[in-house]
C-alpha cells in the first residue's frame, strides 16, 4: 500500500491547514500532494489578516511543517507541492528554501519520485479573467477565450521576457518536461484540470461577452490531449472551485488515467485520500 492525501486551493486559510496537519499527524500517509493556490492572494502582501503570521510561508507553514516533521520522525510523509495562479511567483524562492530543509519537494517543472512512481509537477493554467499572470500560459496556441485576459497583459510579481510570455505554451512545456519518458506508472500534480471534463466546469452559464457565449469548461486543452496520448496512472487537479458542486463529481477518467480534483467552493477542508496501488478506490472528505 502507498496511502496518499491530496489537497488544493487552500488560499492561506489557516483553519483548513490546521485540519490538514491534524489529519496527517493522526494518520500519516506515505505522501501528501498540495496542488497550488496555497497562499494568500498573490497581488497582496504576504499578510494573512492574522497578525501572528505576517509572512505566511515562513511564520506559519514552515513552523507548522517543522512541528509535524519533529512529531512524526520517520513517518513524516513525502510532501509534493506546486503553486497556482493565485500564488505570486515572488514567493517561489521561499518555497525552494523550505525544500532545502526537507519540509517538502517543490515539483513544478520537475520529475521527482515516490517509491516506484515518477512524480511530475506543473503549475501553469490557461488564460483567466484574473489580472495576476505569474502562472498563466497560452494553452495550445495564442488564443484567449472571450472574457479572459491575455498572458501578455495583466500583472506579474516577477519580470518575464516578452518572448517567453508571447511564445510559451502549456503544450510546449509538457513536451519539454516529459520528453519520451514512460509515464504509465506516473502521477502528475497539475493546478489546471483538463478541458471538457467533470473537473473544469465553471459557473458561467448564460454569460456572454459582446454577445459571444462563454465556454463553461475552462480547463486546459493541452493537458487533456497530453492525458489522452500519454495515459499516466493518475493526475491531480484543482483551480475550478465550483466544478464538483456543479457536476456532482470530483473524479473522472480519460482512458486508463484516473483524474482527481481537490478544489472546493465551501468553507471546509477538502481532502482526497487514495492508494497508489488501487486509485479506483479513492475517497473524498469535507472536514
Amino acid at each position: 500500500m502507498i496511502p496518499c492525501c491530496f489537497a488544493s486551493d487552500l488560499h492561506g486559510h489557516i483553519d483548513r491547514y490546521d485540519k490538514l496537519f491534524r489529519v496527517v499527524r493522526d494518520a500519516p500517509p506515505a505522501a501528501l500532494f498540495l496542488g497550488g493556490d496555497l497562499l494568500p492572494s498573490g497581488l497582496l502582501p504576504r499578510a494573512t489578516g492574522d497578525p501572528r503570521h505576517r509572512d505566511f510561508l515562513n511564520e506559519y507553514l514552515a513552523v507548522e511543517l517543522t512541528r509535524l516533521k519533529v512529531a512524526l520522525g520517520d513517518r513524516y510523509p513525502s510532501v509534493f507541492v506546486i503553486l497556482g495562479n493565485d500564488d505570486g511567483r515572488f514567493e517561489e524562492p521561499a518555497v525552494l528554501e523550505l525544500a532545502t530543509h526537507g519540509l517538502w519537494i517543490y515539483a513544478h517543472g520537475r520529475r521527482a519520485s515516490l517509491q516506484s512512481h515518477a512524480i511530475y509537477g506543473y503549475a501553469y493554467v490557461p488564460p483567466t479573467p484574473f489580472l495576476l499572470k505569474d502562472w498563466e500560459r497560452y494553452d495550445v496556441s495564442r488564443f484567449v477565450d472571450p472574457g479572459c485576459v491575455s498572458p501578455e497583459e495583466g500583472r506579474r510579481s516577477l519580470p518575464v521576457s516578452a518572448a517567453e510570455v508571447r511564445h510559451s505554451t502549456i503544450k510546449g512545456d509538457l513536451e519539454q518536461l516529459v520528453g519520451e519518458d514512460d509515464v504509465a506508472n506516473a502521477i502528475f500534480l497539475f493546478h489546471t484540470p483538463p478541458y471538457h471534463t467533470k473537473l473544469d466546469r465553471a459557473a458561467l452559464d448564460g454569460q456572454t461577452v459582446d454577445r459571444v457565449p462563454l465556454d463553461v469548461h475552462v480547463g486546459s486543452i493541452a493537458v487533456q490531449r497530453f492525458i489522452e496520448e500519454r495515459q499516466p496512472l493518475l493526475t491531480l487537479h484543482g483551480h475550478v472551485h465550483e466544478s464538483a458542486r456543479l457536476t456532482g463529481a470530483w473524479q473522472d477518467r480519460i482512458g486508463r488515467t484516473h483524474l482527481f480534483s481537490a478544489a472546493h467552493d465551501g468553507p471546509e477542508l477538502c481532502l482526497v485520500r487514495f492508494d497508489l496501488e488501487d486509485p479506483a478506490r479513492a475517497t473524498r472528505f469535507l472536514i
